[in-house]
């Protein structure tokens, strides 16, 4: 008999399995989760674990129709810029 798949719980990868499910190399994934512009992940016991469902979440982020469409919104990995949040009040310059 199989088991009804809608009570399994999700389904977690670890970093080299993640990086494969996306065609990427475990070190890019590493680099985009040390930027901070990778899929989201959870630490279980000092593991890194990526969950199937937030791993295509963000692989469709980054999904376009055509070059003239602007860029998806999946950064590269690399550190980028802060923006400095704009603050009102009296000790604005």
């Amino acid at each position: 008999m199989r088991p009804d798949l809608a009570v399994l719980p999700p389904r977690f990868l670890r970093t080299q399995e993640a990086a494969e499910f996306l065609s990427l190399s475990a070190r890019t994934l590493e680099k985009h989760r040390t930027y901070g512009t990778g899929p989201t992940y959870r630490k279980l016991g000092g593991r890194v674990v990526y969950s199937v469902d937030d791993l295509q979440a963000w692989a469709e982020r980054g999904a376009v129709t055509s070059t003239s469409d602007p860029r998806g919104s999946v950064l590269p990995a690399k550190r980028h810029s802060v923006m400095p949040p704009a603050h009102a009040g009296r000790y604005t310059r």
